[in-house]
């Protein structure tokens, strides 16, 4: 799943590369015609917006809405170089500025008029973006708050809440404060709450500063031991969408 780090980061390359260019827009792929891409064709592409796991491009009355998924990318090459993917399967390609802006997979690409594009309850009923210049941490910690009894790690992934949090930063956020992912919201502190928050956002602001990956510390080391006192890590599915949770249960008790 691409999260707020990976969507932030591709927003940036769109303003390094094509932003304010006149573009030539192709959907080789049949699900970027359904999505009404060939609209955006000779328009300039105006501005990129991210927020959280969705990625917004404007071209004056029309805008271009982007989720990736767990599959989905933006992929940016030099006109004649090779892709990493199949022609067939991008499903946009943006040209323009010296640049092919490239999008493969992921369930949301749609075209609408701008107008009703801010009015998308996709993303009128995100909360505040964890990556946002100005984050409002106190307001994410009273409206986790709301349900006392949900476990720390089901309320991280709720884009309601939080935007931008996945399944990596839970895990990694989570392990950085030392704080159990499973413990029901209202047991916390409010030290606790903004401590996995502040994690979570000093992590993936680092991983879109650097451009590189962050490095996992818990996540996915299911077979392996804790890097800080070497005990076994533990993972299960939680919440409603059973996703995978890792933690140590030395570290984090």
């Amino acid at each position: 799943m691409a999260e707020g780090d990976t969507i932030l980061r591709a927003a940036r390359r769109f303003e390094a590369t094509i932003v304010g260019e006149e573009l030539a827009v192709a959907a080789p792929n049949p699900r970027g015609m359904a999505a009404g891409i060939e609209r955006l064709d000779g328009r300039t592409l105006e501005g990129v917006e991210a927020h959280g796991k969705h990625l917004l491009l404007g071209f004056g009355d029309l805008s271009l809405h982007s989720h990736l998924g767990m599959s989905g990318g933006w992929h940016f090459y030099r006109p004649g170089a090779r892709w990493r993917r199949p022609r067939t399967s991008a499903w946009a390609v943006l040209s323009g500025g010296g640049w092919d802006a490239v999008q493969f997979g992921g369930p949301t690409l749609q075209v609408a008029p701008t107008a009703r594009m801010r009015r998308n309850p996709q993303l009128t009923r995100l909360g505040p973006d964890v990556l946002a210049p100005e984050f409002d941490l106190d307001g994410v910690v009273a409206g986790m708050r709301a349900d006392q009894t949900r476990g720390l790690g089901d309320a991280l992934l709720d884009q309601h809440l939080v935007a931008g949090i996945g399944n990596i930063f839970k895990s990694e956020a989570c392990f950085a404060a030392r704080v159990d992912p499973w413990r029901p919201v209202g047991d916390l502190s409010e030290e606790e709450l903004r401590a996995v928050l502040c994690a979570a956002r000093e992590q993936m602001q680092s991983a879109v500063e650097t451009g590189d990956r962050h490095r996992f510390q818990i996540y996915k080391r299911r077979q392996g031991a804790c890097p800080s006192c070497r005990g076994p890590v533990s993972s299960r599915g939680q919440g409603d969408a059973n996703r995978t949770t890792y933690w140590c249960p030395r570290c984090q008790s």
